[in-house]
């Protein structure tokens, strides 16, 4: 009696100890509801000076500053996903006027419905532009090719979205597309100030943390108009970054892009950047 009386008394500890572990288990896979917010700057500097150096050189300073945010509001029926990249530089070489060596504002939002747990229907809006004036310095002198809102890109999108963890989304759907240009027209928009294209989308995102250090993340994005559906624009951006302290950063930046409309040759950015990194949220 007394054996069987422990034994109870033994597998009844079990069971609670076994409930409380599942239900801790459940407690930490139960989805965390509410917003997520993040907001990421980077600065790099680099500057070189010479004085009687007889190898060679010439003086040189340059600077970029970089702030990602993100703002995600995620809910048991709905994921309203916000994000924002302000990217400007300049850079000066020896007795040449100051340059700009990146300049882009990109703003996403993204609205998808959960229907269940991997395929939802979105609409989405992105804008597309650049701060301040661009030139074209192979020819002499400089011409003038873009400033604020000219051009301006705005897409809006309506269909898909395929999410099957945190790693890769994708999503694909009926799209429009609006070209907002002034002095540039010719250049960006065929002639016309303000030119609406109607077509189809995809949009892929990966993120892969490669190391607790390590951080490639990738985002592709085509666009294809209906009477044209052969010609797709391109837009493929790559960041590898790395963490060497917690505030120094390392980061390689690839981005290919490629719109007929404006070459028909493929347009390539690429930078490698070492320097301060700091999250404000």
């Amino acid at each position: 009696m007394k054996s069987d009386s422990m034994y109870l008394a033994f597998v009844m500890v079990l069971f609670c100890m076994l409930v409380s572990l599942f239900a801790q288990d459940e407690e930490q896979k139960k989805p965390q509801f509410g917003w997520k917010k993040k907001v990421v700057g980077n600065l790099n500097l680099t500057q070189n000076q010479f004085d009687n150096w007889t190898t060679g050189g010439e003086n040189s300073w340059s600077w970029q500053l970089e702030l990602l945010a993100d703002f995600t509001e995620d809910q048991k029926n709905y994921n309203w996903a916000n994000s924002g990249k302000l990217f400007y530089g300049r850079t000066k070489l020896g007795d040449q006027e100051a340059r700009k060596a990146a300049d882009e504002i990109k703003l996403e939002s993204v609205f998808s419905y959960k229907l269940n747990e991997i395929l939802n229907p979105y609409i989405s809006l992105t804008a597309l532009t650049q701060f301040t004036a661009g030139y074209n310095y192979s020819i002499d002198p400089k011409v003038q090719t873009a400033n604020f809102m000219d051009p301006g890109y705005f897409t809006q999108g309506l269909g898909m979205l395929y999410k099957p963890g945190e790693v890769f989304k994708t999503r694909l759907g009926a799209s429009v597309k609006e070209t907002v240009t002034d002095k540039y027209a010719d250049l960006y928009a065929g002639g016309e100030k303000f030119r609406v294209e109607a077509g189809a989308e995809s949009v892929t995102d990966l993120s892969i943390k490669m190391s607790e250090l390590i951080l490639f993340t990738s985002k592709l994005q085509l666009f294809s108009t209906l009477n044209r559906v052969d010609e797709i624009d391109v837009d493929w951006d790559n960041l590898f970054s790395a963490k060497i302290s917690e505030y120094i950063n390392v980061s390689l930046n690839i981005r290919i892009f490629y719109d007929k409309d404006i070459t028909v040759k493929r347009q390539l950015k690429q930078t490698l950047a070492v320097g301060l990194s700091y999250s404000f949220i």
